[in-house]
């Protein structure tokens, strides 16, 4: 059997259908091609002068954003310096306000030692005398009393027990 004819009509027949799909392909493609360039067009008409317009206020407006960076970083430094004097002058006032404090603690526990002493001389110098004193004046009075026979009496005006004279 001769094989060669029928090789030759399956080659025929895949040339042929190659032939057709590249024919679509082809098709396919220009049709493609004039919608890419439908898309480039309008992508040139639309999209390329809004880019035009965008570069054109960066460009406008970078010295008034770098001016307004350089305002922000002035405004920062001048902020950090007033609180550094804030923080040395609240450091200042707090150690100025320790040093009234423990002034006046020492004021007041020399003024209060003073007084102590004041109060020791006192007692000392007017109320032990005046008690000793009084004791002796007390004592006469009793030994006067006893001695010319006179009943003591009470501050209130009762007389005074036997008992209780003897201390």
């Amino acid at each position: 059997m001769d094989y060669l004819p029928i090789f030759i009509a399956v080659t025929a027949a895949a040339v042929v259908l190659q032939a057709a799909i590249l024919g679509a392909m082809f098709f396919a493609m220009r049709k493609t091609s004039s919608r890419v360039e439908q898309l480039a067009a309008d992508l040139t008409t639309k999209v390329l002068p809004t880019a035009e317009l965008v570069h054109s206020m960066v460009t406008e407006l970078q010295p008034k954003i770098e001016s307004a960076v350089i305002n922000a970083s002035e405004a920062t430094a001048l902020v950090h310096s007033q609180l550094e004097r804030f923080d040395v002058t609240l450091n200042d006032i707090i150690d100025r306000t320790r040093l009234q404090v423990i002034r006046a603690d020492e004021f007041v526990g020399r003024t209060l030692d003073r007084v102590e002493q004041t109060t020791e001389i006192m007692h000392r110098t007017v109320v032990s005398p005046v008690r000793q004193i009084s004791a002796l004046m007390q004592g006469l009075s009793v030994g006067f009393g006893s001695l010319f026979g006179t009943k003591r009496t009470r501050r209130n005006g009762s007389p005074v027990p036997q008992d209780e004279m003897f201390i």
